[in-house]
């Protein structure tokens, strides 16, 4: 299945190309934070960053991250998609660029929120591509299958980062990330149609900026949904800041650390493909919300349980990974459910949505992560109480009505 581009002057992607091209866009941001996850002691060992604060090195990329697409939205609806993820990608080699110079841990903090902060582009873009190409329950599907290619990076990075590790010193993690960077530079300036109609342009200031990001915002839909996210990514982003203490560290796994963190990724691909495969005859709101409300219980039972006793390792990690799997299948259903309203906004709204979980999901998964002391406790009570909240965002969204529907979509544009 071809999907025609405004742009007759460049390739027409087929459908397999265009889920390659989302997931490899993703799939770049999460190489940049997960293959960090077993140098990380390293790392602060080099700069002397010993305990959380080491941390830091995995939220400074993803605060410049958020912060950076509530410019790329409006670029990108004003100049296009495919200038605006080259600018991306070549400003993203330059700062791991600055990663590999810096000579003290500031420095590699402000690096790493550069580097967050140039890929920010390859974020919005990949979304925004897909939504000007279809929508309803068939862009569902491709973001569903994007993530389970996308999850291939959790998967690997960490262990590509430890294969590097026991060859090589932590640098040559960045010279890895370098020369990705430049493959998807080069493979995005030769196959990536325009996809921006010129019709949907939207002329860049500042002033159209604000209307726009205010007009995207202010759908119901879209930022009841997006607040749920942004709680929701809060306790990911916690599991990944603490997830090389607890598992390296406090289960004592060592080495065994980046095997333990892909199976957690695995079945977070699993869970994707289970949703790709049935959100077409349940519909997005009815899966996510069973799946928020499996998740609380699951990691407030987990919390109880750590609270009375500390749990072993074969308890842990078995309920540690079923909630990641809820996870996934509350957020391409969330991030579906944020940009149907869009319409010709979907890259504002694309940014706006980025941003404010990226930004959002840092500072509370590094709230709950700089809080860990040596037990899983602060993890679990910080993903349960954010579930919690979660689900009470998305009641007063849905106005009580959960599980129901909504009404029926158009597969295709």
């Amino acid at each position: 299945m071809s999907l025609a581009a405004p742009d007759p002057k460049r390739p027409t992607l087929g459908m397999a190309e265009l889920i390659a091209m989302t997931s490899a866009l993703m799939a770049l941001n999460a190489l940049t934070i997960d293959i960090m996850l077993p140098a990380l002691p390293e790392i602060g060992r080099a700069f002397d960053a010993l305990g959380n604060e080491r941390q830091l090195v995995i939220t400074s990329y993803v605060l410049g991250f958020g912060i950076a697409q509530l410019a790329y939205g409006p670029l990108a609806d004003a100049l296009g998609r495919h200038t605006v993820l080259l600018a991306s990608l070549g400003a993203y080699t330059l700062a791991t660029l600055l990663c590999l110079a810096a000579p003290d841990f500031s420095w590699m903090l402000a690096a790493r929120a550069l580097q967050g902060a140039a890929a920010a582009g390859t974020r919005v873009i990949a979304t925004a591509v897909v939504r000007d190409l279809v929508s309803g329950r068939k862009m569902a599907q491709i973001i569903s299958i994007a993530m389970t290619f996308f999850m291939a990076a959790p998967i690997l990075a960490p262990g590509i980062g430890q294969l590097i590790l026991f060859v090589a010193s932590w640098q040559w993690i960045f010279i890895a990330l370098l020369i990705s960077g430049i493959a998807l530079w080069v493979w995005m300036w030769v196959r990536l149609p325009e996809t921006l109609a010129p019709e949907n342009t939207i002329p860049f200031n500042v002033k159209s900026a604000a209307v726009n990001y205010w007009l995207a915002a202010s759908n119901r839909v879209t930022l009841g949904y997006m607040c749920a996210a942004t709680l929701i990514f809060g306790a990911l982003f916690a599991f990944i800041a603490t997830s090389e203490q607890i598992m390296a560290e406090l289960y004592g796994l060592e080495a065994w650390f980046a095997v333990a963190f892909a199976g957690v990724a695995i079945a977070l691909a699993f869970a994707n493909i289970f949703n790709a495969r049935i959100v077409g005859r349940y519909g997005m709101r009815r899966i996510s919300h069973i799946a928020i409300i499996a998740f609380i219980l699951i990691n407030g039972g987990h919390m109880i349980w750590a609270i009375i006793s500390e749990p072993p390792f074969w308890v842990f990690y078995p309920l540690l990974t079923l909630g990641m799997m809820l996870f996934g299948m509350m957020g391409a259903n969330f991030s579906a459910l944020i940009m149907e309203p869009a319409g010709k906004r979907a890259g504002t709204a694309s940014a706006l949505y980025g941003s404010v979980t990226a930004m959002g999901g840092a500072v509370l998964g590094s709230a709950i992560g700089l809080t860990f002391d040596n037990s899983v406790v602060p993890l679990l009570a910080g993903m349960a109480v954010l579930g919690l909240g979660g689900l009470i965002v998305v009641y007063i969204t849905e106005k009580g009505e959960l599980f129901e529907p909504g009404p029926a979509d158009p597969d295709t544009l």
